[in-house]
This record gives C-alpha cells, sequence and structure tokens, in this order.
C-alpha cells in the first residue's frame, strides 16, 4: 500500500513540475515577445544514416551560442532521435497536444545548454484525422510559439515521405543534409528534383557531412549545385562541410550533442561556422508575412 501511495505521490509531483514548467515558459513568452519573427527550417536527407538528427541537435545548439532562441521539432515520425542523442525520455509529445490532453507549453522539454525540443511522437500523423474542432485547437496552439523563438527546427525523417513532403514545402527554407557516398548523392539530389518538379518554390541549403577533407565537402557540394543548375535551374548554395570526426560518435555513445562534449572539435568548429553564416544569410522572401501562422496554413492545406 505504501508503495501505491509513493507512486501516486510522485506521478502527482511529476504533473506538477510539467505544469509549472508550462506556465513558466508561457509567462517568458508573454515577457519576451517583442514582435520578433520566427523562422521556420525543414533539415531532411535523401537517405538514412547520414547524421541528419546529429547535425540538427548541434545546428540547433550552434544557433543558441550565437545568441538566438531555437526549437526543435522531432518530426521523424516512429523513429525520433533527438531525445536519445541526449539521453532524454519525454513523457509527452505531440500525441498528447493532438488529444488536448496537454497544452504547447507543457510538451516543450529542455535538453543541454537550454535547447527546447517537442517530441513528435505519432501526433503529426494523427492531424490528417482531426475533427474540424480538434484542429482548431491544435493550430491556435502551435500558432502560441510564434515570436516565441527564433527558429523552429523540423528534424524531419529520411527520404521522401509524405510527411517529410509537407515539411518541406510548408517550411521557410530547407537544409539537406548528405554525404560523399554516391547513394548519399544521388538521394540528396533526387529530394530536391521531385520538390522542384511538384512546381514549389522551396529555397534549399546544402551541408556535406563526415567529409575527410576540404575538396571532398567542395566536390561533393559541386555535383549536386552542378546538376541542379544545369537540369533544374535551381541555384543550391552551400552551407558548409563537417570533417569525419571521432568526437562525434564518442559523443553518440555518451548521449551527449557533440558541440557540449568536445566543443573544440573540428566538427563543433565546423557547425559553429555554418550556424554563424545561415544566421547572416539572406532570408526568405515571405519570412515577415508568414511566420508559424503561415506554416501552419500551408502544412494544412497539404493535409486536407
Amino acid at each position: 500500500m505504501s508503495d501505491q501511495a509513493q507512486g501516486l505521490r510522485n506521478m502527482l509531483t511529476d504533473r506538477q513540475e510539467v505544469t509549472d514548467q508550462a506556465n513558466t515558459e508561457k509567462e517568458i513568452h508573454e515577457k519576451e515577445n517583442t514582435g520578433r519573427t520566427t523562422r521556420i527550417v525543414t533539415v531532411t536527407s535523401g537517405k538514412g544514416g547520414v547524421g541528419k538528427s546529429n547535425f540538427t541537435l548541434n545546428f540547433a545548439l550552434a544557433l543558441q551560442s550565437h545568441g538566438y532562441k531555437v526549437l526543435i521539432f522531432d518530426a521523424d515520425i516512429g523513429l525520433a532521435n533527438i531525445d536519445v542523442l541526449m539521453g532524454i525520455t519525454p513523457k509527452y509529445n505531440l500525441f498528447h497536444l493532438v488529444k488536448r490532453q496537454k497544452t504547447i507549453w507543457e510538451i516543450i522539454y529542455k535538453g543541454y545548454n537550454e535547447v527546447q525540443f517537442i517530441s513528435g511522437g505519432s501526433g503529426f500523423s494523427d492531424l490528417l484525422r482531426l475533427s474540424e474542432e480538434d484542429l482548431e485547437y491544435f493550430t491556435q496552439q502551435i500558432n502560441e510559439l510564434n515570436g516565441y523563438v527564433d527558429y523552429i527546427l523540423f528534424d524531419t525523417g529520411a527520404g521522401l515521405s509524405k510527411e517529410t513532403l509537407k515539411f518541406i514545402v510548408s517550411a521557410h527554407e530547407t537544409i539537406v543534409v548528405t554525404t560523399p557516398e554516391p547513394t548519399a548523392i544521388t538521394d540528396a539530389y533526387a529530394i530536391i528534383k521531385m520538390v522542384h518538379g511538384m512546381n514549389f518554390k522551396v529555397p534549399f541549403n546544402l551541408v556535406v557531412n563526415r567529409v575527410s577533407e576540404v575538396n571532398e565537402g567542395r566536390r561533393t557540394a559541386e555535383k549536386i549545385s552542378l546538376v541542379a543548375k544545369q537540369f533544374l535551374k535551381l541555384e543550391i548554395p552551400m552551407l558548409g562541410y563537417i570533417d569525419e570526426d571521432r568526437c562525434v560518435q564518442k559523443a553518440v555513445r555518451k548521449q551527449i550533442p557533440f558541440s557540449v562534449a568536445f566543443p573544440n572539435c573540428s566538427a563543433a568548429k565546423s557547425i559553429s561556422d555554418m550556424a554563424l553564416t545561415f544566421a547572416n544569410g539572406e532570408k526568405p522572401v515571405d519570412i515577415e508575412h508568414s511566420g508559424v501562422r503561415g506554416f501552419l496554413s500551408r502544412m494544412l492545406k497539404l493535409a486536407r
């Protein structure tokens, strides 16, 4: 009986902690929201195993180190990795928001260096089956994030699934992560080609991961850029490259982001430079007028 009583007390304590955190985040948003525009970025890859989720997490941390506030949406349905990379097990995710069991503030978790993230769970697939009333609630909740952070990064599943396509064409821009492997290059180009073939105008940036040297990174990016320019009439800028760094795998095993565990390693320095380049680069044309509301509008049109 005492064990049951203690279990109940622990459960109530956990619930109270979640509620307290949610109220705190909401209060911070109400005080700090000074009209900032939230820039929404999809991070994707043509195939699995190229380090996409690891890039997303450390890119978010790098942006924060440069003074920007970031929120990660783990949108890889059924194969979420962001929480695993930090050794965190979220109790609540987007599913609980969709089912009206939690508010948006109650499903936001904090990881290393206060980076914030939301686990998608099966919530994104449930969007297709929402009633009008539930959809209105969901939209209102997500809209509360507008102006809360400078960047929302959507870490999608690898390949061009229907869910991934929705994020790519709804976000302000997309970062495609690849490696020098021929299959990864081919699949990365395939994503760009397919989106372009559907007449969606999506600004792409390219990141080449796990390169053995500078020239390998440049050659890989040039292969994709030249083909895209020749056959699609598209300019695909290279955001940067990340060295094959043993510190990355060491950090994965420790479940600590490599930019936190080994801040002076080559990979961490490269991703810091990329974050600064990205933040200071040219912003999408419609970003000032769309924000989170525009993203939701585009995504839900595709979902119906």
